[in-house]
Order: C-alpha cells, then structure tokens, then sequence
C-alpha cells in the first residue's frame, strides 16, 4: 500500500534523515507514492519494507529504537519528534513521516492498512467506571438472539464466530483493534460491542473511525495515580471524548456526572435510568429470591413498554439491562429476543453465581477496589441476607491505600469477612493481610485470616448458613494467581468444584 493512501486523513510532514522538513513539491510527491509492505509498533517484529510507529511510553521511547528497524529494513518511520537518523542509514534513506503524535497517527495508519474495517459494521462503544463488561455482553447476547452476527471486545476476551482471544487490556492498541476489526468484518459480523477504557481514549487507541453508538454507564473515582490519570477531572475529561467520536450517545439520565460528560459533544444524546425523566427508564422493581439464587425483575417504560427479568442482582443490573435495551432499540430487536436473551445472562466474573447449596448464594465478582466493592455488597444488602460474607485479599505491588480501604469497607458493610491471598506479585502475602487488617480494625467487622485462597473458599462454603450470601471479590474472571513473577493457573470454578468433590469422597 502506498504511503499517500495510509496518511491521507492526517496532518504530517516528511522530514530528510537530517531531521529537517521537505519542502521540495516533487521530491514530497515521490515519497508520498512509496509503497509499504507492513505496519509496526514492535521493533522485533519489524520486517523489510515496513513502517514503524516510533511510540513515546511512559517506559520507553520508540524513537530509540530506529538503529534497529533500520537495520531490518524499515522503508518508513512515522516520529514526533525530528531525529538526525543521518549515522543508521547504510542504503536507501526511508521516508520520515513527521506527525504531532504517533499513537494518534498509528491508529489512523491502522485503519486505513486494514482497509477501514469498521465501516463495514455497526461499532457500539461502551465507556463508564462500572458495568462496562456485563452490558457488552447483554448487549450480544441479545442481537445475537434477534439475528444479528455480533463481535465483542472486552476486559476478559475478544469474541467473534467461533473465535475467542484472551484479553490483556480491555481495549487493545488500535493496531490489534484494527486488525479484530478486519478479521470480525471477513468473518461476517455485523455489529461490534467494545468496551471503551478511559485510557484507549486517553492514548488515541480508538481514533481512525467513528462509532455508531457511543455509551456511558457511570462515573466515580478510579484508575488515578501514576501512570494513569492525574486526577478525577482528567478521567472525567477522556470518558468524555467518546461523545465526540460517536453518531449518537446513549448515556445514564441519572449519574451526576453525565452533564460534564456531554460537555462539547457532537452526536444525538438519548438517556437511561431509574427516574422517569429519561427516554427510557424501569419502574416496579422487585427482587427475586431462589435457592441459590438472586436476582430482578422490572417494568421498562418510555420509548418502550414490557416486562423484564435479570438473574444477577441488584439495582445496577436494571441499569445494565437498560443500558442494552436503549442500544438494542436501535437495531430492532423486539422485546421477546431482548427478554429471552436477558433471562439467559451470564458473565464470568461479574456476579457471577455459583450453585454450590439450596441454603446459601456463593457468587464470583471482580470487585477489586472499596468502591466497587461497597457498590456490590450494599446492592446486596437489599435481599435482606441472614449473613452478608466477603472473601477477598489484595493485589501486591500496588498501592497500599486500596488495602485499608478495602477492609474498611468490608468490615464495615459485611457481617462476616474472610481476608486471604489475591495476586501477591513480589510481595510478602502476610503484609498484603495486615495491611488488609488494618483496615478492618477501624470497624466492629468480625473476620478471619486464611492466606491459601483455596482453604479460604472451603472455609466459606463449610461455614456457610441458610440465608447467607457469600462473595469471593477480586479475582472474577481471572483464572490465575501471581506469586513473585509467575502466573499460576487459578480458577476460583475449578477450586469450588474440586472442594465440593473432596467433600463427597469424605461422605
């Protein structure tokens, strides 16, 4: 592909290998024709004839890298700042492509290479602190009941087809992003459902197309400090560029922050919520309580009218069905899929129950920081539990803050608290649980220290009582365990399943 075609939509200039601009039309009008055989942000992947973003991190410097691409044979570098190259070059000079940022230009380059995929589909971008994850995939689930052939992208995988991709972010880099778009658009997807981080907006991961549908869930502090966000305002800010890269947005009616939010937005706005306000909003609430199970039914009203069901919990899970409803509307999906396709929820990670009794609830959730945690267990006071216990322990090699907040908020909204091991990294785990502990104290919270994770969930599931509701928070989807620098595998489904098989060998 030729340059002319992959930079067209970006403001750039071609730099000599001095480091100076071109300013010679003809020589700009050659260079603009010279064609590329790959795209590249991995130095080691780089092959002959590619193009390489030179990408400024928070840990390293692309631009450093341009002695080695060179030497592979880099046709092209795409820079943001203006680099002398003069000692690497040996044959043919590359084309320096000069661009304001390099991450913002590489997904424009990205998309073009991959044929501007996106175009092709319907892409529903999903941005918000909480519920992100759970509304891709209600989402999915009901298009795909109403006919639809639907891709997902999120925290725990990348879905289309038969095809399933870990996921190491929750929004990839916008190469991969391109490049699951291409593949998604070949294999015939119709729809995409992504989950849109604050720092994929933040770091352009998102740029180079437009979303059909841009929706924001809610807000509240999180992902602040070093290497993230510098504070609330800055996370609020990036949420908010989603609203002027989309055609409409759907966005929560209730939370308090969606005024700033839409602040300078460019598409049509339509709202969702609790209050009667919104465009379309759920009344008549009612929990659902069954052996081993919870959940909740509710009254849709506004732009539509129906009954519906959720078998997960609480009130921000009618946020969440609502949330899939309003977008749903929009590709005519009728109430039966929607509600059938509501019914048939279920998300790893994400309140996720496991049956393990007819006398207590045992469920999975990611919760891993004190306000998604008191978000989570204050939902569930509402079924009116006989003993409300959390299990959870910290990660390690982060901040200790979370630690003590966290087991104040457990020890002061659970009856009962189990502090063990999560991802200790290279930490000692007993000083992740006295730290864990010293939280705790502030409060009147009963609690036990078990650090082996699986001996913690035994000691959950042997102790538990009739009514009680039991919460294994932090790892949710994950299914591993890292000790020093190694990942073990570590499924919290395959521990529960193993102590309830150890349990009947005994009987």
């Amino acid at each position: 592909m030729k340059i002319a075609d992959l930079i067209r939509k970006l403001d750039y200039h071609f730099n000599d290998i001095k480091g100076e601009a071109v300013t010679d039309p003809e020589l700009t009008r050659a260079l603009l024709q010279t064609e590329i055989k790959g795209i590249y942000n991995d130095s080691r992947k780089v092959e002959e004839g590619g193009l390489f973003f030179c990408i400024k991190g928070e840990i390293t410097d692309g631009h450093k890298y341009i002695p080695q691409v060179l030497e592979k044979g880099a046709r092209a570098l795409v820079v943001q700042e203006d680099q002398d190259i003069t000692p690497y070059v040996k044959g043919e000079a590359p084309v320096v492509i000069r661009v304001y940022d390099t991450r913002y230009a590489m997904a424009w380059i990205s998309a073009a290479w991959y044929g501007n995929p996106a175009s092709r589909m319907k892409i529903i971008g999903i941005t918000g602190t909480k519920g992100k994850t759970t509304t891709t995939y209600m989402v999915r689930n009901i298009l795909q009941n109403a006919g639809y052939k639907v891709g997902l992208v999120g925290t725990i995988e990348t879905l289309y087809g038969d095809v399933k991709i870990p996921s190491p972010t929750t929004t990839p880099e916008s190469m991969t992003l391109q490049k699951y778009f291409r593949d998604m658009a070949d294999a015939g997807m119709e729809a995409v459902v992504m989950e849109v981080s604050s720092q994929a907006l933040m770091m352009h991961r998102t740029q180079g197309f437009i979303f059909d549908y841009g929706i924001f869930t809610n807000l509240s502090p999180d992902h602040i400090g070093h290497g993230e966000h510098r504070d609330f305002d800055h996370y609020l800010e990036c949420k908010s560029m989603l609203f002027k890269q989309c055609r409409v947005g759907i966005v929560n009616g209730d939370d308090p922050y969606t005024d700033r939010i839409l602040d300078g937005h460019t598409c049509s706005v339509e709202t969702y919520g609790l209050k009667e306000t919104n465009d379309l909003y759920a009344e008549d609430l009612d929990l659902i309580r069954k052996p081993g199970e919870l959940g909740i039914r509710f009254h849709v009203k506004g732009l539509l009218d129906f009954d519906a069901e959720v078998p997960m919990p609480g009130r921000f899970s009618v946020y969440n069905a609502l949330c899939a409803i309003a977008i749903c509307r929009h590709f005519n999906a009728d109430t039966e899929a929607i509600r059938k396709a509501l019914l048939g929820i279920k998300v790893r990670g994400r309140i996720e129950m496991v049956k393990v009794s007819d006398h207590f609830t045992l469920l999975i959730d990611y919760a891993h920081n004190a306000l998604s945690l008191r978000s989570l267990l204050n939902s569930l006071r509402d079924y009116e539990p006989h003993r409300l216990v959390t299990l959870f322990g910290c990660g390690g090699d982060r901040d200790p803050e979370r630690r003590f907040l966290m087991g104040e908020e457990s020890g002061r909204t659970s009856d009962f608290t189990i502090i063990t091991s999560d991802n200790p990294r290279t930490e000692d785990p007993m000083k992740i649980i006295e730290d864990i502990e010293t939280g705790i104290k502030r409060t009147d919270g009963a609690y036990i220290t078990i650090p082996d994770r699986k001996e913690a969930i035994a000691y959950a599931i042997h102790n538990g009582q009739e009514g009680d509701i039991i919460v294994l928070a932090g790892k949710g989807h994950e299914d591993y365990q890292i000790i020093g620098k190694t990942k073990h595998h570590m499924d919290e489904r395959e521990l529960i399943r193993d102590i309830l098989e150890e349990d009947a060998r005994r009987t």
